[in-house]
């Protein structure tokens, strides 16, 4: 065996399926086609006095988060695994953020918004621990950059919510 059939063996027995990063990587995912659908409907749902607003930030996120789905799928095939989501169900199931609920006020679509970004911010600033720790440059690289994604997402949402002037209700 040759050195780089040695070396691309190692680097392949540490990727498996069940390898931690592999996992973080799968989660988010589907954590973006949640999120992305998620920002639609709040998206479509918006009404009220700051409608355009909230209406074309819920936009501009879903357009983030969907810019974000292919970057780690293709990491997940780089490091040699097969995506374990490939339907909206099993991304669904798959996702530790929940999938937007209907019928509610704009408070609480913003409120559960921002609670799926504090839990995806989360989970990538541990990705990244454990990839660092398994010497993977290239996800700590990826899930670097696609947290600073959420953590602008989740600051907009923040400040909404401290709206002192009753205008989200």
């Amino acid at each position: 065996m040759s050195a780089t059939e040695t070396l691309a063996r190692e680097v392949s027995q540490e990727n498996r399926a069940d390898h931690p990063v592999v996992q973080s990587l799968q989660v988010q995912v589907a954590n973006a086609y949640v999120l992305y659908a998620n920002y639609k409907h709040y998206h479509w749902q918006t009404f009220g006095p700051l409608f355009r607003d909230l209406h074309k930030m819920f936009d501009e996120f879903a357009e983030e988060v969907l810019e974000s789905i292919d970057p780690i799928a293709e990491r997940v095939r780089m490091i040699g695994q097969d995506l374990q989501a490939v339907q909206l169900k099993e991304f669904q199931a798959l996702a530790s953020v929940r999938s937007a609920q209907h019928g509610q006020s704009m408070k609480d679509a913003i409120q559960e918004a921002d609670a799926n970004a504090v839990l995806v911010i989360k989970e990538m600033r541990d990705a990244v621990k454990t990839a660092e720790n398994s010497n993977d440059p290239g996800t700590v690289d990826l899930f670097s950059r696609l947290v600073q994604i959420h953590e602008k997402h989740e600051w907009f949402l923040r400040e909404v919510l401290k709206a002192k002037d009753g205008l989200v209700s």
